[in-house]
């Protein structure tokens, strides 16, 4: 056997959902590029979870779909308001109102293919929904409904503010979404794969999911660079800062990626979304200190940002409380959850690695008297 630490380079798996080839990230064949400027999220959740772009009729049945499941049990609300508000991270929440709604569906110990699905139009429709609620709740506001004409990304927004979003926080929104929908196999994506592969239910991989996500080298890195530019508060402070960072190598989160070299494809995008929002919100220098930090690191290190990078910026400039950013992660990432999970049944096999043992050689059980 071969030992790959953190499997890099080892190829698990077939699929036809996504791929990362010379540093060109596509779903189902279609350059992120072209999805960003010209896809709707929820064209994306069909093409993810179909394998083609929807027509006409068929993306409008899927927004009604999703509409039509998009709010969550009362007893999932009221689950809410006994945590222990000031010290649950959303995350955390989110990862156990997934599981809670578990309970209250009738299906989720199908397992025939019709019923999977339907099971993932739930889980796709009541994720803003989960977030959002949770976010009201804490600061002892009462949840908002989602509408049924706003689209997914508005609708999102609506349910966190109350206020009809404005197109230009739409579309930034919108284009994130679309952004983070799938990437191959990350951690996430495949937590949810091996758990699924036992063939355990959709909301156990989907709940395993967010278990990955929620870590800092994985969703947590763009919370984490929203809580350093705030710690470096102007854009004086930059350069001081970042050199200290790399002269103590420690690690500036939001940069380097496993498997690009060249840099990621998605962060172009968010990095002009910045740009546009941090103007319009007269906080500029947000986008300037990450555009400095940028010119730092890669100049230092070669590490260009990732998709991480940028979106702290677009999230705060959209007014989002910065532990939600995660969330906001999941909210979109599950459509790619969902699809992985619905392939993993189509062509299931058990995923179970070996492990090159370390240990001690073969020992003799000595009886606790006799042990000093």
């Amino acid at each position: 056997m071969t030992v790959t630490r953190g499997l890099e380079g080892v190829v698990a798996t077939t699929s036809s959902i996504s791929s990362i080839i010379d540093d060109t990230l596509t779903y189902v064949g279609y350059d992120i590029d072209d999805l960003a400027e010209n896809a709707s999220f929820e064209e994306v959740i069909y093409l993810l979870w179909h394998r083609q772009l929807p027509n006409k009729v068929q993306l409008e049945e899927l927004k009604n779909q999703l509409a039509e499941n998009a709010e969550l049990p009362k007893e999932v609300l009221e689950h809410f308001k006994m945590y222990p508000i000031n010290k649950v991270h959303p995350m955390a929440a989110l990862r156990t109102a997934v599981s809670l709604l578990g309970l209250y569906d009738e299906e989720v110990d199908l397992m025939d293919k019709e019923s999977n699905y339907k099971k993932a139009i739930r889980l796709q429709a009541k994720m803003p929904a989960i977030v959002t609620a949770f976010a009201r709740i804490r600061k002892g506001l009462e949840p908002i409904a989602p509408r049924k004409d706003l689209c997914f990304a508005a609708n999102f927004l609506y349910m966190l503010s109350g206020k009809e979003p404005e197109a230009i926080a739409v579309e930034a929104l919108d284009k994130a979404l679309v952004l983070h929908a799938d990437h191959e196999l990350n951690a996430s994506t495949f937590t949810a794969r091996v758990c699924v592969a036992t063939l355990s239910d959709v909301y156990s991989g989907v709940t395993s999911a967010i278990g990955a996500l929620k870590g800092p080298l994985h969703g947590g890195a763009n919370e984490a660079v929203m809580n350093m530019l705030s710690e470096i508060g102007t854009l004086e402070n930059v350069d001081t800062y970042i050199r200290e960072k790399l002269e103590k190598k420690e690690k500036i989160m939001g940069f380097g990626h496993r498997v690009y070299r060249k840099g990621d494809p998605r962060a172009k995008h968010l990095r002009a979304m910045s740009q546009k929002l941090t103007e319009l919100t007269g906080e500029p220098h947000w986008f300037e200190m990450c555009t400095q930090i940028e010119s730092i690191v890669t100049g230092e290190k070669n590490l260009p940002p990732n998709v991480d990078f940028y979106s702290a910026s677009v999230y705060h400039s959209l007014g989002i409380d910065h532990d939600l950013f995660t969330p906001i992660f999941a909210v979109s990432r599950v459509s790619g959850w969902l699809a992985h999970i619905l392939e993993q049944y189509e062509n299931n096999r058990l995923i179970r690695p070996r492990a090159e043992y370390t240990g001690p050689g073969m020992q003799k059980y000595i009886p606790i008297e006799q042990r000093g």
